[in-house]
């Protein structure tokens, strides 16, 4: 479908740029029903909403007039975020309305005053900035408000979430009464239409995305996972899909600083973006990832807002978003203006039924599957070496020279072992992960109401009350097994009651250590010296080679035996010596590190410190002997002032 009627001015300037086919939201706003009217305007990221208020601003801005005439105080103000997003619309803006003689000036911060100053008073007709830089110009009077025709908040929710409400509430009570009101936003949140009924009048509400399914040109993959190995399931993904560009997603600048230092040191070229870097590291790492000197990003959910990075094929959620508004910027940054991307989520599969959750709430549809494994990126590494074009491409002469050369002197085996060596030295080696996916026993949904039938038919399905017929006994005080079940293998830890150990804080550390969770830990049996526990025979080969990996010398788990009682010589030490129940201080203090995950908690064992001296006894002070009655009374002396008045 071509672009409707506009301005003759724009439709050069598009046809330049080969745009043929509005997208849908440009389409809603140059319908007749929007004309010259506050618009409230609900799109996804990167659907080409700068375009579409650019179209629609032409009727006001511009008029019958063939051009904007000469640059004078400044007819239109749009507001964005970021700087990012602000030099992005200044580009867009500066390319459409080139052809109508417009003057285009940005204001951000970060960026030199003066030199804004010095533009401003040149005149200009569109000015494009961020809230706080913008509201200091207006502040300091460097440019008139009095002739505006229309403002433009463009990704109003993300203004609202970093804090700009305030300077978005003084920018807009500056503008004339008269003036054209335009509201864009991914999200419309309760907010938005707050401010919108606030500022605007007779607003006409166009949500492009309803009914629709939400980001249709973005796959969505989620991938069950280990909750300590979620690093490797991104090295894992980055290894099997190989994007030109691609960036991951963190909450916190501690966990994005975490995550670039591992990916760089396996050899990825990797930026990072956080609030703690200045505006010049933020321009670097960008221009590298549009270089294609980097193609890995690492960053926060609010430092990469705004951000426009063309080829970005790839979003890895590395920890889950917070709520669908963050699902969906987060995903936003790829599949923009018609192009295909792949956004994969990281799932903890303990956390399977909040993403699930998410999902439903922003709409989109997601296939679940397990993180790649190592053997398959080996595989695809030979598919793609085969296809590589260094072999696909024709050779010189100097190079069939130099590879006859090399068959003369080692037979051909060795050049081609040699060739594929130096084909993988350059990729980052993947990792061994454990599937946690689909042979994991199924499990009722705790949010599911269970057809629990009347009382004689539980009666008569629950049978006669005998422990002995559950398979494990009934846990006793020192037990703590969440739950009985017929069948399992037992394991044994090397802590004990001397080390305060507790069911409270040995459970999360069999899960923690062992991959799984508390449905399959049966009972747990606490000695002297050791602690011995039963895992689910379903869980147990996969339990035991996850232990296996951990490589903990503190806490050493192993087999225990087919028996689930004590052993009467307990563990053993290296050297074949009794193991000594009796631990350091500071021995103690990191076996309460490894339980908690270096957390407080309120129900972890308290240990003491032992005082390394014993206080030595204080002696009795004499009682002070009265003075005699009439003992003559010595004067106090005064003291001197250390400083005369003057």
């Amino acid at each position: 479908m071509p672009f409707p009627v506009t301005h003759p001015a724009l439709v050069r300037a598009l046809t330049e740029r080969e745009y043929h086919e509005p997208t849908a939201v440009q389409s809603a706003v140059l319908e007749a029903a929007a004309n010259d009217r506050d618009l409230l305007v609900s799109a996804q990221t990167g659907s080409g909403k700068t375009v579409a208020y650019g179209l629609a601003l032409a009727s006001t801005l511009l008029g019958d007039a063939e051009d904007m005439g000469q640059a004078a105080e400044p007819l239109a103000l749009i507001v964005a975020p970021t700087r990012e997003l602000a030099q992005q619309v200044h580009r867009e803006l500066a390319w459409l309305y080139a052809k109508a003689g417009a003057r285009v000036v940005s204001c951000v911060g970060g960026m030199d005053i003066r030199r804004e100053r010095r533009l401003l008073s040149d005149g200009a007709h569109i000015v494009v900035g961020t809230p706080g830089r913008l509201r200091d110009h207006i502040e300091k009077g460097h440019f008139d408000t009095t002739h505006m025709k229309a403002v433009v908040l463009d990704e109003a929710d993300e203004m609202l979430d970093l804090g700009f409400r305030e300077d978005l509430e003084f920018i807009l009570e500056q503008m004339p009464d008269d003036r054209r009101t335009l509201l864009f936003s991914a999200t419309m949140p309760k907010p938005i239409a707050m401010l919108a009924r606030k500022f605007q009048k007779d607003s006409l509400r166009i949500d492009v995305s309803s009914g629709a399914e939400s980001h249709a040109d973005i796959e969505y993959r989620a991938i069950r996972l280990a909750p300590n190995e979620v690093e490797h399931g991104v090295v894992n993904v980055l290894r099997f899909i190989d994007a030109r560009a691609a960036i991951v997603f963190c909450h916190t600048r501690d966990s994005v600083r975490h995550l670039h230092a591992n990916l760089s040191e396996r050899g990825f070229s990797v930026v990072a973006l956080s609030g703690e870097l200045s505006q010049s590291d933020r321009n670097h790492a960008l221009q590298a990832l549009r270089d294609g000197r980097a193609r890995v990003c690492v960053a926060t959910d609010v430092a990469a807002r705004g951000i426009d990075l063309p080829g970005l094929d790839l979003v890895i959620h590395a920890e889950l978003p917070s709520d669908r508004d963050t699902l969906l910027h987060r995903s936003g940054r790829t599949g923009r203006a018609g192009r295909k991307g792949l956004c994969v989520v990281l799932v903890p599969y303990p956390r399977r039924r909040k993403a699930e959750m998410l999902f439903s709430a922003a709409r989109v549809d997601v296939t679940w599957g397990a993180a790649p494994s190592a053997d398959e990126i080996r595989a695809l590494d030979q598919k793609r070496m085969l296809e590589d074009p260094v072999l696909t491409e024709e050779f010189s002469e100097e190079d069939i020279g130099l590879g006859r050369a090399l068959l003369a002197d080692r037979p051909p085996e060795d050049v081609a072992a040699a060739l594929v060596r130096l084909y993988r030295s350059r990729l980052p080696a993947p990792e061994e992960l454990i599937d946690a996916g689909n042979d994991r026993p199924q499990q009722r949904d705790r949010y599911e109401p269970r057809d629990r039938g009347s009382r004689p038919e539980r009666d008569q399905q629950r049978g006669p009350r005998d422990d002995q017929d559950r398979g494990f006994q009934r846990p006793d005080r020192d037990a703590g097994g969440p739950r009985d079940f017929g069948e399992g293998v037992w394991f044994r830890m090397n802590v004990g009651r001397a080390q305060n150990a507790d069911p409270r804080w040995l459970l999360p550390l069999i899960c923690r250590v062992g991959h799984v969770t508390k449905k399959d830990v049966g009972a747990i049996r606490i000695s002297d010296a050791e602690t011995r526990f039963a895992i689910s025979a379903e869980m147990a080969a996969k339990f035991a080679g996850a232990v296996r990996r951990s490589g903990d010398e503190e806490v050493r788990i192993e087999p225990a035996g087919a028996e689930g009682g004590m052993s009467g010589s307990g563990p053993k030490t290296k050297s074949g010596k009794p193991y000594r129940a009796e631990k350091s201080y500071q021995q103690t203090k990191r076996l309460e590190a490894i339980t908690t995950g270096g957390e407080k908690r309120a129900d972890a064992p308290r240990v003491e410190a032992r005082p390394k001296f014993k206080p030595k006894p204080q002696q009795a002070t004499p009682a002070a002997t009265p003075a005699p009655a009439n003992a003559p009374v010595k004067p106090k002396k005064k003291k001197k002032p250390k400083f005369l008045p003057e």
